[in-house]
């Protein structure tokens, strides 16, 4: 007998196991999980990596249960390693056993150790009541908040996501939900036990929900949509804060070109409004830019961009949304995006045209001045490249969040000529002084010099015409780029946020 035959029990013993685990819940979960219009985990996992690159740890974990409801292990997006856990629930609902616990801490462990992203597939039930008790053990979410600001972390909901699972998406980046997906503290049993209110769990917590409350960033309608959606996102971004971004292959679309669609968008009168969208289609890169939160603090545009081929972070104000009026979701939806771009060291481009803060009594209760100071904060402490351009208006609060003021460590600031700048327009201190018609007019004079006069004591680098707002961007972001002369490193903040 050869060595190789005596290996032949053992080895039949470890497939048997294996087909045990990779069976999931069993042929009948499995089908009635793929009649929803579902994938179920492991091919959830085969359509986020490169294919056949999913290795995978913990397979035999949790004994006769499946993986212990948690498919855990690496493989490469676009040939960059990742870690990746995806909850199984066909396999108990997907519920957090002891051990799960213990794969979920493990796989957020390797992603800061070997700094790389951390995806996490959600569809579970939280914890899996057993009557053990956990005493002093760590639980996966400390090692999860360890990740935030070393790596990327991307959280996706496919499909009821509650209890401690939930609370993976919120301490994540980026989180997006299909429209299967709901996200809860507990789930609809629980809420009628405990409360006596009835309801679903797609009014509890599906995609309206989470989404109108800021939970949830983004949506796709199905799981291979949210898929394809992490793996782009996560092409903008580094592996960790101890690396930059890298270019894309300089493209047709990646040089220098002028602009003057930009005069055709935007208005001279700042009373008429445009779409901001359309501004980033005309000055980025082969309008492929991926948009944030676009159903949530919609006065402000959050986007993923390529400049150049390099990823760029953009914060644009949205005129036809509240005339551009900066409020408390908009203004905490930007201090996040501006503290990830930062972490993963994307220079931010900010595009200018707001009349302010969102004035009036419902903006005050819903704490516009908390949300409008955290998103000061964040951009003040941003050490990443910063180039501002103000299109036609910053007024107040609204141009210091935006970072249009002295001594930020811009790269580089422009305006269009024409911008109107100062504490509030000519037309709103007109009406709070009760300024006689003649200095009205002055006042709106005065106003549409304002651009000069800031250009005259340096209020920003130079005005540009708009047709040249692409280069004028471009050549600033070649020049700052060429300061990165030392390792990238994880952003060390000391402020408290408001």
């Amino acid at each position: 007998m050869t060595n190789a035959a005596d290996w032949q029990e053992t080895l039949d013993d470890l497939d048997r196991r294996r087909e045990h685990t990779l069976a999931m819940g069993g042929p009948d979960r499995v089908a009635k999980h793929h009649a929803k219009g579902k994938l179920d985990v492991r091919a959830r996992i085969d359509r986020l990596l490169d294919p056949g690159t999913f290795r995978e740890f913990g397979t035999f974990a949790g004994g006769e249960i499946a993986a212990d409801g948690i498919v855990t292990g690496s493989g490469l997006i676009n040939g960059s390693p990742v870690m990746v856990g995806a909850e199984d629930f066909t396999t108990l609902a997907g519920s957090i056993g002891s051990t799960g616990n213990a794969k979920r801490y493990r796989l957020a462990e390797l992603a800061v150790r070997d700094k790389i992203p951390l995806v996490m597939l959600l569809e579970g039930a939280g914890f899996r009541p057993t009557g053990a008790h956990y005493g002093r053990t760590p639980t996966d979410l400390i090692a999860q908040a360890q990740c935030s600001g070393r790596v990327p972390t991307v959280a996706a909901v496919l499909g009821p996501s509650a209890g401690h699972g939930a609370l993976v998406a919120p301490v994540s980046d980026f989180r997006i939900m299909s429209s299967q997906g709901a996200i809860f503290t507990a789930g609809p049993p629980v809420v009628r036990e405990s409360t006596g209110e009835e309801i679903t769990k797609e009014d509890l917590g599906g995609p309206n929900v989470a989404l109108r409350s800021g939970v949830i960033h983004n949506h796709a309608d199905t799981d291979e949509g949210v898929i394809d959606d992490i793996r782009r996102y996560l092409s903008y971004f580094p592996s960790s804060a101890w690396s930059y971004p890298e270019p894309l292959p300089f493209g047709e679309d990646a040089g220098p070109r002028p602009t003057p669609e930009l005069l055709e968008v935007i208005s001279r009168d700042n009373r008429r409004v445009y779409n901001m969208r359309s501004v980033l289609d005309i000055i980025f890169d082969n309008t492929d830019w991926f948009e944030i939160q676009p159903r949530f603090g919609k006065a402000i545009i959050c986007a993923l961009a390529h400049l150049g081929g390099h990823p760029v972070a953009v914060v644009a104000n949205q005129p036809n949304v509240l005339a551009g009026s900066i409020d408390a979701d908009a203004a905490d939806k930007a201090a996040h995006f501006i503290m990830v771009a930062d972490s993963f060291h994307l220079p931010i481009v900010f595009l200018a045209d707001n009349p302010g803060m969102l004035p009036g009594s419902r903006s005050e209760k819903t704490g516009v001045l908390r949300a409008g100071a955290r998103m000061f904060a964040a951009q003040t402490a941003a050490t990443t490249l910063k180039l501002h351009v103000t299109l036609r208006k910053a007024y107040g609060f609204g141009s210091m969040v935006m970072s249009l003021l002295g001594f930020d460590g811009q790269e580089a600031t422009f305006a269009f000529p024409g911008a109107t700048m100062g504490a509030m327009s000519a037309a709103a201190l007109s009406k709070a002084s009760h300024a006689e018609a003649d200095l009205s007019a002055q006042l709106r004079e005065a106003e549409l010099s304002a651009s000069y006069r800031s250009a005259d004591h340096l209020g920003f680098d130079e005005l540009i015409d708009p047709r040249a707002t692409r280069d004028q961007l471009l050549a600033a972001l070649q020049r700052g780029l060429r300061a990165r002369q030392a390792a990238a490193e994880p952003v060390q903040r000391t402020v408290i946020l408001p």
